[in-house]
């Protein structure tokens, strides 16, 4: 079996915050464009968060049938729209054997609004009312199923479940099924849909998610103002492939995932390790996977929450990792001061933004940070977009229980 297939991505979708498609997406992330504003799923007059970047003016009965979208939560419709968009780009279908198509799908939570809902039902209604597809609507793996069943993919299929990881875990993941020979190709991502009451609060009491009642001041990533992260919601699909089978088959080629680091700081629940040890190792090993050299022109999305702690680590994890040399010539940038944070989702749409970056040559930038904080003293190219060529595009996601994920990307 050979152990070094190369693996390209070939196809793209997206439902996010900033757009129902990746070109809205990226052209709002070049732009600048802030997709947060106050939350309009339910009443936030009790919450001290009231903010949100919501997928906007979103009907499912514009993408599938009514009957199905009483079957889905609504993290699985944005995952089946996403993957609808990629598989479409790619051409995929037809290509590959069914036995050799997989699904590789980050989620953190799952059908957090179906939970809500029957649980609503079972407390006032009983429990004959609630639904006798709660389950199968609630479980994180189920958007994996749905898309594997639309596809005929009859390899592996299964989520990746590492909180804010997830995303990033999934590409990677589904990067080692293809190069390890187990698939040619695979539809990979996340998808979450968590913007609801219990999320909400509960984020909240933990002092994770920031309070501020202006759009403009909420996500402030690598900023001494900043509070806590916004939560966002969507779906972004890639569909990876084998190197040599899509060039047989004239395939578009977006770029190459060409390393991938997973680690654990296995240190706290929800901090991350004071060392940044974790973080940084996750970097190295995709990095030392990617062929990186010190001559080499880097982009970095960093994870980049806007809470304290993580943004003087993550700062920390990069200098690490390139070297304090290297890392202050580095090209840093949060999209999530845009997006907010996708949670399982986040690692998908932002290695999105890292394959743009590299077609383009357009860096997005970290909007509203106008205060930078001395303990964060990188370029993380403030407020506006920036033309650079880079020779490879880095993806840190780094999640509760200590997960850590970073992707490598470079152009074929």
């Amino acid at each position: 079996m050979n152990k070094n297939r190369r693996v390209v991505v070939t196809g793209m979708g997206a439902i996010t915050p900033l757009g129902k498609t990746v070109t809205e997406t990226w052209e709002a992330l070049k732009s600048g464009k802030c997709g947060i504003a106050p939350i309009t799923l339910f009443d936030t007059t009790e919450y001290k968060a009231k903010l949100g970047a919501e997928v906007k003016d979103f009907n499912a009965l514009d993408y599938m049938e009514k009957s199905e979208t009483i079957r889905t939560d609504r993290y699985t419709q944005f995952a089946l729209i996403a993957a609808e968009q990629a598989v479409a780009d790619s051409g995929i279908v037809g290509s590959v054997e069914p036995e050799r198509m997989g699904v590789y799908l980050g989620v953190g939570i799952g059908g957090m609004l179906t939970f809500e809902a029957e649980h609503t039902k079972l407390l006032e209604r009983g429990p004959r009312r609630v639904s006798s597809l709660f389950v199968p609507m609630m479980i994180p793996n189920m958007a994996a199923g749905m898309i594997a069943i639309k596809y005929d993919c009859r390899g592996p299929a299964m989520p990746a479940v590492t909180a804010c990881a997830s995303g990033s875990n999934a590409i990677g993941e589904a990067m080692r099924l293809i190069r390890h020979g187990y698939a040619d190709a695979v539809i990979t991502g996340g998808a979450e849909a968590t913007i609801c009451p219990s999320a909400i609060a509960g984020f909240v009491n933990m002092h994770a998610l920031s309070t501020a009642e202006c759009a403009d001041e909420a996500s402030l990533p690598f900023d001494k103002r900043r509070a806590g992260f916004v939560i966002g919601e969507g779906s972004v699909s890639l569909v990876l492939e084998e190197y040599s089978h899509a060039v047989a088959r004239g395939a578009k080629i977006y770029g190459e995932v060409c390393g991938y680091g997973s680690t654990c700081d296995a240190n706290h629940i929800t901090a991350p390790h004071p060392d940044a040890r974790g973080g940084a190792q996750a970097m190295l090993d995709a990095m030392r996977e990617a062929g990186y050299s010190e001559s080499d022109t880097v982009y970095v999305n960093a994870h980049g929450t806007g809470t304290p702690m993580n943004d003087k680590l993550e700062t920390l994890a990069i200098k690490k990792a390139l070297g304090a040399d290297a890392a202050r010539r580095a090209y840093i940038s949060s999209t999530k001061s845009m997006t907010g944070h996708l949670l399982g989702a986040a690692g998908a749409v932002e290695a999105l933004a890292c394959l743009m970056a590299l077609n383009e040559g357009i860096l997005p930038p970290t909007i509203n940070l106008n205060s930078p904080d001395p303990e964060c003293d990188l370029n993380y190219i403030p407020n506006k977009a920036i033309a650079q060529s880079v020779d490879l595009a880095l993806s840190n996601s780094l999640g509760f229980g200590g997960h850590n994920a970073c992707l490598a990307f470079r152009k074929v």
